[in-house]
């Protein structure tokens, strides 16, 4: 957060702060009680409040409503878990049944919708210091009840009982430094009404009033209020930039769009998260409101659904999320169209095919691996279904270029492999995305108010020209989340060739709010010299970026033996995992294949150290070291990250080696782009490991 992006001025925010520490922000729960009992409105609140003046929160009673003369607010709480325009209402019997709110027989919900708004309005305001959509609760608080806990309209609705746990348990999602800031706002924003009743700090105790006549043995115990607090204290805290963003990235959360869009930006800019506050916001924008979150990786999506239930809880059931092969087969299931996706008869059929149609091919390149990415990634990644289409293909991302007889001679080994995939009634990936863009086509899906797409350069053409059906056109329908220098996936695709323009609606976003300049300069030599085609169609070299953040330089471990090598790994988590700051879970080893991954699980595991695999892993804290290969890492992030068993020839800039092909030269490109974005997964150190004879440490 940058103070530089404030809408307030420096004069102004001191005198703000003067009025907040004046006012609002003594430590003490005696200081805090104190003031509140010379409060004239809203007493009960106040004293029920009041302990969490110790846990770092802050009140400002009987403030005015922005944009009304006559209209108050009984009470903003600014403090750890956010900021909370709290209303008190001393109803005798209130009633919340099938989401309506009533009070005695009357339907009293449309009371509720002027605090929604005005929550709305203060996220909107206060996204100019950077606090982030979701992190103003706008919350109702039934006087003399206990054990409400109820969302009406957006409108977060408890009892006098529940009140301090329901703030408190929303644990540190604010720094100290943030809360100062939104503090200082909330007091420009909500104007003081008056002047504050004299404080006699000689009170021992706040004195409470007989009216209103309400069962106090609804009111928290102190046994309870302190342990809502050391809850809420306790609670492991979603990372710093997850839940409160930078100026220019709470802005872009809440920017609108008049069609498909895109957002990109290096590595550690932020785009998945803010990718998970927009899908939170778009969720909050209008009534019934359905927003998909899909992705290539399909771990991904239950980190991202349990990040958001953590930081957005409000709105977890209008927000669903899903690989992108996952919400496919959906379709197909959910309207009976048979799909047989068998890996192994793929695999069978297409070494068969090349088998029988590889003569020309092999003289090209004799690696059978490059025409299957062929097929699966330029061919049946677009959907192509004639030679012709095939014969005019620009073939985005592949290096070789091919005369139009190759191109025949590939074409003949498609229709190959088709012919024997259908002959043993089975389909491959690329099939289960085909088909159900043909359902969605033949019968258009409904009831989706926006699809937020991440790491789209992941995506194949098939996919996006899907995802893009679902969405429609409409403004803020469809956001395309990626980096074209993080594609690590052979071939490519543009938009033009999926039917889209995000034209005038592109948001580059160019700061490093995750790694260290050490990591990034570590990261910028290993894709120095590489270049790769944007899926919006132009050609960029891989560019250096910047990060304002110092850190330790990081590790490059040669060792002559894998024992060696293994062994010094081990050592580095074990060093690492004693930081104060660093648990197991905050450490990440990130590989290369799915066989390094059973390598790395099984050293860690004879060595004594807990491990967890990011197959398994869902979002939820864990004490164990996470380890997964660099694609499952995609949107993920730690604090540390080590990488073993790395090419050594990967750690220098690129060098096209005597003799080789263009395939070999396009898989050294992606070799080091994943790399790369294992590098940048990093947000404090990274550790890399190789075997050479040279067996020196960088």
């Amino acid at each position: 957060m940058s103070a530089g992006g404030s809408a307030w001025s420096e004069a102004t925010r001191q005198l703000a702060l003067s009025e907040a520490h004046a006012l609002a922000a003594e430590s003490s729960r005696a200081k805090a009680a104190n003031y509140f009992a010379a409060a004239d409105s809203e007493k009960r609140i106040a004293h029920v409040l009041a302990p969490l003046a110790a846990a770092g929160y802050h009140f400002l009673p009987d403030r005015q409503w922005p944009g009304s003369r006559r209209a108050q607010v009984d009470m903003v709480v600014v403090g750890p878990g956010g900021l909370f325009i709290v209303d008190t209402k001393a109803w005798k019997d209130p009633i919340i049944a099938a989401g309506r709110v009533f009070r005695g027989q009357a339907d009293v919900t449309d009371e509720f919708d002027g605090l929604a708004d005005l929550a709305w309005k203060t996220e909107a305001a206060l996204a100019e210091i950077g606090l982030a959509p979701g992190e103003v609760r706008p919350v109702v608080v039934f006087a003399g009840h206990k054990g409400v806990n109820a969302s009406v309209g957006g409108v977060e609705i408890v009892g006098e009982g529940d009140i301090v746990r329901h703030i408190a348990r929303r644990g540190q999602r604010l720094t100290a430094s943030a809360v100062e800031q939104v503090l200082a706002a909330a007091i420009t924003y909500f104007p003081l009404i008056g002047a504050p009743a004299p404080v006699d700090v000689t009170l021992p105790e706040p004195i409470i009033g007989p009216e209103p006549a309400l069962d106090l043995d609804h009111l928290p115990s102190e046994s309870d209020i302190e342990a809502a607090i050391l809850e809420g204290l306790l609670a492991p805290p979603i990372e710093e930039w997850m839940t409160f963003l930078h100026p220019d990235q709470a802005k872009l959360v809440r920017r609108s769009f008049n069609g498909p869009s895109r957002i990109r930006g290096a590595a550690g800019t932020g785009k998945t998260v803010v990718g998970l506050h927009r899908a939170a916001y778009l969720a909050r924008s209008q009534a019934n409101a359905r927003v998909l979150v899909t992705t290539f990786v399909r771990t991904l999506p239950d980190v991202l659904s349990n990040l958001l239930g953590r930081m957005a809880p409000d709105v977890e059931g209008h927000v669903e999320f899903s690989g992108v092969h996952q919400f496919a087969r959906r379709v197909l299931d959910e309207r009976g169209i048979d799909v047989r996706v068998n890996s192994k008869l793929a695999d069978q059929s297409f070494d068969e095919a090349y088998k029988q149609t590889c003569g020309p091919l092999s003289k090209i390149d004799t690696n059978s691996r490059y025409w299957r990415e062929e097929l699966d990634h330029v061919i049946k990644g677009r959907g192509l279904t004639s030679f012709d289409e095939y014969a005019d293909c620009a073939r985005i991302g592949r290096r070789r270029r091919l005369t139009l007889d190759q191109r025949r001679s590939v074409w003949a080994l498609y229709q190959r492999y088709e012919s024997l995939l259908r002959t043993r009634e089975a389909h491959d990936y690329a099939d289960l995305i085909l088909l159900a863009e043909a359902a969605l086509r033949a019968k258009p899906m409904v009831g989706y108010t926006a699809v937020i797409v991440d790491e789209a350069q992941d995506l194949s053409c098939a996919m996006i020209r899907m995802l893009a059906t679902v969405a429609g056109d409409g403004a803020d329908a469809f956001t395309l989340i990626g980096d074209g220098q993080q594609t690590i996936y052979p071939g490519g695709y543009t938009l033009a060739e999926a039917g889209l323009s995000v034209a005038g609606r592109g948001v580059i976003m160019d700061v490093n709010y995750r790694n260290t300049a050490e990591i990034l300069a570590l990261a910028a030599r290993v894709v120095d010299g590489g270049s790769y085609v944007d899926i919006e169609g132009t050609a960029a070299s891989t560019a250096a970026i910047t990060s304002p953040r110092h850190g330790e330089r990081p590790l490059f471990a040669r060792a002559r033996t894998r024992t060696e090598h293994d062994g010094k790994m081990v050592q580095h988590i074990r060093r690492a995992a004693q930081s104060v700051s660093v648990g197991w879970g905050d450490v990440g080893v990130l590989c290369s294949t799915t066989r390094q991954v059973r390598d790395a699980v099984t050293l860690l595991r004879t060595a004594g150290i807990p491990v967890i695999e990011l197959t398994d892993y869902d979002g939820r804290p864990t004490d164990a070291v996470k380890v997964g290969t660099i694609k499952r890492a995609k949107g993920l992030e730690f604090k540390q990250v080590l990488l073993p068993w790395i090419a050594e020839r990967l750690m220098s800039p690129g060098v096209i080696g005597a003799g080789w092909t263009d395939s070999q030269i396009e898989r050294d490109e992606r070799d080091r782009r994943e790399l790369f974005v294992g590098i940048t997964r990093a947000r404090d150190g990274v550790w890399v490991g190789c075997i050479t004879a040279q067996g020196s440490s960088m």
